[in-house]
């Protein structure tokens, strides 16, 4: 047979036909025999068609069949290359499909080669795959340029990317190899930290977002699934706080609003999370929350962010109970004054107010540690997990009472 194992091919084929495929062949319209490439083995890559890398960008279900199709050139032992990538996204999405290769065509002028191939096409009149298992390059030299994306890069999505420790964790976890999907309520600065992950060289995809929404964070998980396939690490970031004002003078809208963001949307973030994570394969996945120093005691007049704060650290627990059955870790990492646009006040004027109702300056880290810290919980088997991790200033007043 042409693909040269029997069984794999047959089950690669039956899943691409559950998935609305219909099988075709053809030539590459160069006037030579679809058949001539029988006469050429061994056939070890295979190639997304350039119409298929075209629709990609267009229809939600196209990653799910090339996902598929890649799949079948794994278990036959063969690279797989894409044909006329055209935009930054077509190349994130067909990296995260798992492509070897990508070949950005230079030129308007048809590739010429004198082997066939079998077209796979959708119920979507413009999908296209197409099969050339082939040794020698697609095209004429000079048409095509080649860059090798890696096949284990793995996929993390990071709420309140745009700014503080979102922004420092994505770029660590950027540095340690990680694709990103970044959310955030502010698109600007979304596209601002994506183009700083991309000149690391790592793919990036902003997802504007406001995790108080609940069809927002829905939407915002469909993205990353659709687009990357896959989700191996969630860092709950997201949080906003409220006015220092006395308890009682707390209006309930701001209240509700705290919880809305701080609580429910982790809550939503970490059900969607866990969805993606149990049916992916391999299975499983680790999610981080950002817990903060006020898990564990508040600051003065801080009721609402404090209280959530605390919850996170039970959601925390329950989430490592309920979902190491499905190889699923979560953990915790408690924060204290990183030095982040939200902790300026703490090195400005009298600084900030103390329990015995002095205001001081308040040391502050560099909020780089804290990525270093989510990339090193990130990065252990699932086997293993930091249940509560603890990265503070040193000197900042919490330890001994102040």
């Amino acid at each position: 047979m042409l693909l040269g194992n029997v069984k794999t091919a047959e089950v690669g084929m039956l899943r691409l036909k559950a998935l609305g495929v219909r099988l075709a062949l053809d030539d590459f319209g160069t006037g030579y025999s679809s058949l001539l490439y029988l006469r050429r083995p061994p056939f070890d890559k295979l190639k997304i068609d350039r119409s298929f890398v075209f629709s990609i960008e267009k229809a939600a279900d196209t990653a799910a069949i090339v996902q598929e199709v890649v799949s079948l050139g794994r278990g036959l032992g063969m690279k797989v290359t894409a044909e006329g990538v055209e935009t930054a996204v077509q190349h994130l999405l067909l990296r995260a499909a798992g492509v070897h290769f990508m070949q950005k065509c230079r030129s308007s002028q048809p590739t010429r080669s004198p082997l066939g191939r079998a077209e796979l096409t959708s119920a979507h009149p413009s999908v296209l795959i197409a099969f050339a298992a082939v040794v020698c390059a697609m095209a004429s030299p000079g048409n095509v340029t080649q860059g090798e994306t890696s096949m284990s890069a793995k996929i993390a999505l990071v709420t309140g990317a745009g700014t503080g420790v979102g922004r420092a964790v994505t770029i660590a976890l950027a540095k340690a190899g990680y694709s990103l999907v970044l959310a955030g309520r502010r698109k600007e600065m979304l596209d601002k930290v994506a183009g700083e992950i991309n000149a690391i060289g790592t793919q990036a995809l902003a997802v504007p977002t406001d995790v108080s929404k609940r069809d927002s964070i829905l939407a915002l998980f469909a993205t990353a699934r659709s687009s990357f396939g896959r989700l191996d690490v969630l860092f709950n970031n997201a949080g906003i706080g409220a006015p220092a004002v006395p308890l009682e003078d707390l209006p309930f809208e701001t209240w509700q609003n705290v919880v809305a963001t701080n609580l429910t949307g982790m809550f939503l973030c970490t059900q969607e999370a866990i969805k993606i994570m149990k049916a992916q394969n391999p299975r499983g996945g680790r999610i981080i929350n950002n817990g903060s120093i006020s898990a564990h005691a508040p600051r003065p007049y801080s009721v609402a962010y404090t209280s959530t704060k605390h919850a996170v650290t039970g959601l925390t627990k329950s989430t490592s109970l309920d979902c190491r059955q499905y190889d699923i870790c979560c953990g915790q990492v408690d924060i204290g004054n990183a030095a982040t646009p939200l902790t300026e006040r703490m090195v400005q004027g009298e600084g900030v107010l103390q329990p015995d109702g002095r205001k001081m300056i308040e040391p502050r880290m560099a909020a780089e540690h804290v990525g270093n810290a989510v990339v090193y919980m990130a990065n252990l088997p699932l086997d293993t997990n930091v249940l509560f991790m603890t990265v503070m200033a040193n000197k900042m007043p919490f330890v001994g009472r102040g």
